[in-house]
């Protein structure tokens, strides 16, 4: 069963959180493989951002959607996943070229330099008038040289946009994608307010250091391979370490004949009927979980009189 677990350490501005992700990303891969199969270098790179997306939702606890893509100039021109607060997630990707093999995240997405990586975070009630808050940042460090793992892109926006310093380790493979995320939590009270940071204080800072070395001694093949408890008892085990009950993260899309109906009538009317005068019929297929949906000329012609599309119980899984 997938599953997420978050941890705090005892006396330390320190939390941690590990997900695996085990049928839940399994049945991502299954559609996916229906829809069009992706080379192993961007079945790991998605499943290491469903994992990063899970640990980053639970993190925040945002009561909206948290999406994290990577987006450049390379074979792969788009990854994507999305996370809901009940830790529901999808991922999908678009190739446009052939993926090297053992190519890393700058060989598929930052060949000309051109590479971002973006959180959307899109609230479920918003405003009048508001938009989702997103923050972008470039494949690359401060240095400008290119960053290889998705772990490093996040590790730096945190710094970045959240001034939180951040231990990532993240892996996929064809049956787990699984995460670990070491924080250091921001100082509390006055001095919060004073824009101070917890390295002002040199026991906290060499707190968080230590813990973050012993994460990053954690392998692909451990983090792949181990249970939950046997991950943080190795690694943490002179750590006191208190554990909360664990989440159930599961796949789930958001796809939903109404809302095809609304992309179709925003294609206008004159766009929509010549599709359907061309081929007797409209399909659109949704890119994360496969469903087909498809819409007859009573179907468009309900959705730019006004009224509503038929139910279309010929919607298959492909």
């Amino acid at each position: 069963m997938s599953e997420l677990h978050k941890f705090l350490f005892e006396g330390l501005p320190v939390r941690g959180i590990l997900v695996r992700l085990t049928e839940s990303w399994r049945e991502v891969l299954k559609r996916r493989e229906a829809i069009g199969a992706h080379p192993p270098e961007l079945r790991a790179l998605l499943g290491e951002m469903a994992a990063a997306g899970v640990l980053m939702q639970s993190n925040i606890k945002f009561n909206g959607a948290l999406v994290l893509q990577v987006f450049g100039d390379g074979p792969v021109k788009l990854a994507v996943a999305e996370v809901q607060p009940d830790l529901s997630f999808r991922a999908t990707a678009k190739q446009v070229g052939e993926v090297p093999a053992g190519a890393q995240l700058e060989a598929m997405l930052n060949v000309q330099g051109q590479g971002r990586c973006a959180i959307t975070l899109d609230p479920k009630d918003k405003f009048p008038g508001q938009q989702p808050y997103q923050g972008v940042v470039p494949l690359h460090g401060d240095q400008r040289e290119p960053l290889q793992k998705l772990s490093e892109v996040l590790e730096h926006y945190m710094l970045q946009s959240e001034q939180l310093d951040t231990k990532l380790i993240l892996a996929a493979n064809d049956e787990i994608a699984a995460g670990l995320l070491i924080q250091r939590l921001p100082i509390q009270g006055e001095g919060n307010l004073q824009g101070a940071r917890n390295e002002d204080d040199i026991g906290l800072s060499d707190a968080y250091n230590r813990i973050s070395m012993l994460a990053s001694t954690l392998t692909s093949e451990e983090l792949l391979g181990l249970d939950a408890d046997t991950i943080l008892r190795r690694l943490f085990w002179e750590e006191t370490v208190r554990r909360f009950e664990p989440l159930t993260p599961k796949f789930a899309c958001s796809c939903s004949r109404e809302r095809v109906g609304q992309m179709l009538k925003g294609l206008g009317t004159e766009e929509v009927e010549g599709i359907l005068a061309e081929r007797g019929t409209v399909e659109i297929g949704c890119e994360f979980c496969g469903l087909q949906y498809h819409f007859d000329a009573v179907d468009v012609g309900g959705l730019f009189a006004g009224g509503q599309a038929q139910p279309d119980v010929s919607g298959t899984i492909q």
